[in-house]
């Protein structure tokens, strides 16, 4: 049997099978091995960046992806998810540069073509001018739990407009219209043809656009969304009308781009030992047919079928005590209205917690509780119910 010739392929291939097996040390190690034949190699220092993002080693990503630029300046993959090292870090001031990259990433290309295919023809691209006689468009791009978060800076757009057009999506069109009296809250695709605006920009832009500095990207952190309170009155009525301290949760969110976020219904066993309490399921869409495994054992209220929006949703949460949530957009809306949250995090979590779980930037209202690295979801409930009792 002859002898393995480790040359720089070998090792690249090696640590991409690392990668895939989530052997992330290991996938580490064997990049480095391969950038010793061959240093140059903006693949493997780019794949090396993401494992070093696993690892929550965002110093040692950016390290890699600077170098990546270096031999390949227009590489916008990497200038991507450069942003995501820096915003991890908390330098929100050359992530939010960089973050612009998103918008040549093919999944962001498809969705302009798709959603706003006129969009480019008709406007310019808003980039802090003054805008203080003209109408400015600004269209969602991204998920919920993005959208809601990036809600805070609506506020400060509508002061810099005269007139600020939004379109959300569909699910978000009546809470925005709710909160943002001033702005013009689109109910759904319609051609956008049929109404006239002097500038764009994508939602998830606004803060690079604003100039904001430091912890200013984290303005508004607390109570800017509220439920309405015909919605707050029929949730109590029907759900809420009693003594207990009442706890929604939600164990899913989309998991079109991640995982690692999705929790074994089962790990919320535990709080169904906590006395005088109410557990409610604010689980919608994908993954409420797990709802079933807790029913069967627990007593437990399902709110689905009342949830038909975020407005709605959020006159559920106005009754509650307490969200416990993974990471997903029922985590935003509560820290959005400053009902306090748990948040369960997987081992490998999103780059807007940062380094410091001890405490959330974003909202006052959460907090943020990391799954160990050989922890199972119910050892963290568990973890979680010591700090409720």
């Amino acid at each position: 049997m002859g002898s393995i010739d480790y040359n720089f392929e070998t090792y690249f291939n090696l640590a991409l099978e690392y990668k895939n097996t989530a052997e992330y040390e290991k996938a580490e190690r064997t990049y480095l091995k391969a950038l010793e034949l061959e240093p140059k190699s903006s693949e493997a220092l780019y794949n090396l960046s993401n494992i070093y993002l696993l690892l929550n080693k965002p110093y040692e990503a950016i390290k890699c992806l600077q170098k990546c630029l270096q031999i390949n300046p227009s590489d916008y993959e990497a200038e991507y998810f450069l942003s995501l090292a820096y915003y991890r870090v908390k330098d929100y001031e050359m992530g939010e540069k960089f973050f612009e990259a998103r918008l040549c990433r093919e999944t962001a290309v498809r969705t302009q073509q798709k959603t706003y295919p006129n969009i480019m023809q008709r406007a310019k691209l808003w980039q802090g001018q003054d805008i203080s006689d003209k109408t400015l468009y600004t269209y969602y791009e991204a998920g919920f739990g993005d959208m809601i978060m990036f809600a805070r800076y609506i506020p400060e757009i509508e002061k810099r407009c005269k007139k600020l057009v939004i379109k959300p999506q569909i699910e978000l069109s009546q809470l925005f219209r709710d909160n943002f009296l001033k702005s013009d809250v689109m109910n759904y695709f319609y051609d956008e043809k049929s109404f006239d605006f002097d500038y764009h920009v994508p939602f998830l832009s606004i803060p690079y656009v604003l100039n904001l500095k430091g912890d200013e990207v984290f303005i508004h952190h607390d109570k800017y969304l509220n439920a309405t309170k015909d919605k707050i009155d029929f949730f109590k009525e029907k759900y809420f009308n009693n003594d207990k301290f009442k706890i929604a949760i939600k164990w899913q969110g989309n998991t079109y781009y991640e995982t690692d976020r999705v929790i074994d219904v089962d790990a919320f066993s535990p709080l169904f030992e906590l006395a005088d309490t109410k557990i409610y399921s604010a689980q919608t869409f994908e993954g409420a047919e797990n709802l079933k495994k807790l029913s069967e054992k627990f007593d437990i209220t399902d709110l689905s079928p009342d949830l038909k929006d975020f407005s709605y949703t959020a006159g559920a949460l106005a009754n509650v005590d307490l969200v416990i949530s993974s990471d997903s957009s029922l985590a935003h809306l509560a820290g959005a209205m400053g009902i306090p949250c748990i948040v369960l995090l997987p081992y490998n979590y999103n780059w807007r917690w940062h380094m410091d779980l001890s405490k959330c930037d974003w909202y006052d209202s959460l907090k943020l509780f990391r799954l160990g690295e050989k922890e199972s979801w119910k050892g963290l409930v568990k973890r979680v119910v010591k700090t409720i009792l």
